[in-house]
């Protein structure tokens, strides 16, 4: 067994947070006293003021980090699996996903004002157009504008009056403390997440036997379990960031529920399934609700 680990990370707060759960649990059931986190720049972090559609898609966030892995310069790689492409990278592996947080979405806004209260018009920043599509669903007259840039810097431009409010993962403002910041929590029947969202990945190399045995004693198979059926129905729409599309999943009692929704390419449609299946029957559930929203949009679901 290794005697040291490095893990790879972002070097942005949020993403040196989850580095250091990883770290914890690697500590706490492993033998391995000596884990080091080595923060990597990428892409995702120097190009902010565009959409990662235009720049080079989901990638941005994980390409670099997975290219130290493969130079075996790092032993693990952390990435926030929303970030994640579905195609595996070849030579890596990604089955290793820690106890998800709050996958909701949450609303900041000045004068702690909820989506129903906020002016007409109001000005709201995301990045993403399945939040600018679900937000519109909820108010026709909203005004949403791009955003980029971490937590931090989102917080400095709604306080500098940019924006009315902005809409973020509830997960990070949890980690970050910033939970007294929070003016509205969309429950996931009225705004529904990104695959994966609030989920804590772990990679290594495909051929990296004692990195994969590690990872299987951290590894939070319920997650694993909903995660993995969410991707499924990214997989079949072949969805990327660019695709306005809500998937969720959680188990109760023995069987899996998931819903997903697709939007149109203008936002105008959407497109909704939901299903329940008995637990042994998970691995087929995102194929099949993927295939149903396909079937219902008959689009490419490409720009």
């Amino acid at each position: 067994m290794k005697n040291k680990i490095i893990i790879g990370s972002r070097g942005s707060k949020l993403a040196l947070i989850y580095a250091n759960k990883a770290k914890e649990e690697l500590i706490k059931n492993s033998q391995i006293q000596n884990i080091e986190i080595k923060s990597i720049k990428t892409a995702g972090d120097t190009i902010k003021n565009v959409r990662l559609s235009d720049s080079g898609g989901k990638g941005m966030f994980c390409k670099t980090i997975e290219r130290e892995l493969l130079d075996e310069k790092i032993d693990i790689a952390v990435h926030a699996l929303k970030d994640m492409p579905t195609s595996e990278t070849e030579g890596l592996v990604t089955n290793c996903f820690l106890e998800r947080n709050n996958p909701r979405e949450i609303l900041i806004s000045n004068g702690n004002k909820c989506i129903k209260d906020l002016k007409v018009g109001a000005v709201v920043g995301t990045s993403s157009f399945r939040r600018e599509f679900q937000l519109k669903n909820l108010r026709k007259d909203l005004n949403c504008k791009l955003i980029r840039g971490n937590v931090d810097t989102r917080m400095k431009k709604l306080n500098d009056n940019l924006y009315d409010a902005i809409i973020l993962s509830y997960a990070g403002i949890k980690l970050l403390g910033l939970k007294n910041k929070v003016s509205q929590i969309f429950p996931v029947s009225e705004i529904i997440p990104s695959a994966g969202q609030g989920t804590i990945a772990l990679q290594c190399r495909k051929d990296d036997e004692k990195s994969i045995s590690l990872l299987e004693k951290i590894n939070h198979q319920p997650t694993n379990i909903c995660v993995t059926a969410e991707r499924d129905v990214l997989k079949i729409l072949e969805g990327d960031c660019e695709t306005a599309v809500g998937i969720f999943a959680k188990i109760r009692d023995e069987n899996i529920c998931l819903e997903a929704e697709l939007y149109s390419l203008n936002g105008k449609q959407r497109f909704y399934s939901k299903l329940s299946k008995s637990l042994n029957l998970a691995g087929e559930i995102g194929i099949e609700v993927g295939k149903i929203l396909k079937k219902k949009s008959n689009s490419s679901y490409k720009r």
